[in-house]
């Protein structure tokens, strides 16, 4: 009795236990989020005029961050969600600690180069776990929970979704666009010292950036919803509010913050928009539905004689 109990105890061990790629890949993102601080960190310090705008930015990429706690929790639970997730987290740290470490004038300190470096480094391995292991692959494979009513208990355990499973191009689409909200409302919130420093006239602007910024975030919760259930008109919506986005905001980018906003804040968002159009490029095309034949109705009997 013992022994068979130990042997119980065993398996559950061995089936909790998860494959050494998926451990591997947790402390990976551990140290990518613990280095992705640090550098930041490091460049505000060594930054030779921190002003307003470097301090938003780099307290957004401190916010940032904790996507990647967020992303650690999806992969120790399996969720398939965690490849377009990671993929777009490591793609806008880049983007977002290359666009810090750039000064306005001179090149960058020696301590920020280096920690890009290692960054980058940490980001691109990342990547490729997410999307080239085998032992990766297969262990994200899980939906989310919710509340099963099964006859007359209710419990908390994985739901299977009722539409067909979404390719994962699509789903790496739609992690993407819900970027272009915060990569919009931050630089607005840099060109709100433009007012600060005597520019009235650029106020309506910058509460238009600030206001397209949101109505972008709840066009594309909306348009995100049926991209997944296999719409083929919520791609051609995606693809106009990633156009209109760029149409808005690289001009004021521009105009308000310059040639250093085009380079710090237009970048990141080219980014985004990019991987979003390559996304849905790859993503397999919408199945035509086809029409449900109607069957004849049964030819009636003639009269009895």
């Amino acid at each position: 009795m013992e022994r068979a109990q130990a042997t119980r105890t065993a398996a559950g061990t061995d089936e909790v236990r998860r494959p050494s790629a998926v451990r591997a890949l947790v402390v990976l993102l551990g140290v990518t989020a613990v280095a992705t601080v640090v550098v930041e960190l490091l460049n505000f310090w060594y930054a030779p005029d921190p002003g307003l705008g470097l301090a938003v930015r780099t307290g957004w990429a401190l916010l940032r961050t904790l996507g990647f706690l967020i992303l650690i929790g999806h992969v120790r639970r399996g969720r398939a969600a965690a490849r377009p997730l990671g993929l777009i987290l490591a793609v806008t740290t880049v983007f977002a600690v290359a666009r810090l470490i750039v000064p306005r004038q001179g090149v960058p300190p020696l301590p920020g180069v280096v920690g890009f470096a290692v960054l980058t480094v940490l980001c691109a391995a990342v990547v490729w776990l997410l999307y080239r292991s085998p032992t990766v692959t297969a262990h994200l494979v899980r939906h989310r929970k919710g509340l099963v009513l099964s006859g007359r208990r209710i419990s908390w355990q994985e739901v299977a979704p009722k539409r067909p499973e979404a390719a994962g191009w699509l789903l790496a689409g739609r992690v993407a666009a819900l970027t272009y909200s915060p990569l919009m409302l931050i630089p607005a919130l840099v060109a709100g010292g433009a007012i600060l420093d005597g520019r009235l006239l650029a106020a309506p602007a910058v509460v238009f950036w600030f206001v397209a910024g949101i109505v972008v975030s709840n066009l594309v919760l909306f348009c995100g919803i049926f991209l997944l259930r296999g719409r083929r008109w919520a791609r051609r919506l995606l693809v106009a509010i990633t156009l209109g986005v760029l149409a808005v905001h690289l001009p004021l980018c521009w105009w308000l913050l310059g040639v250093d906003g085009l380079l710090r804040d237009a970048t990141p968002l080219l980014a985004a928009a990019g991987l979003t159009l390559y996304s849905l490029h790859r993503a397999p095309p919408t199945p035509t539905p086809t029409p449900t034949p109607i069957p004849d109705p049964a030819p009636t009997a003639g009269p009895a004689r």
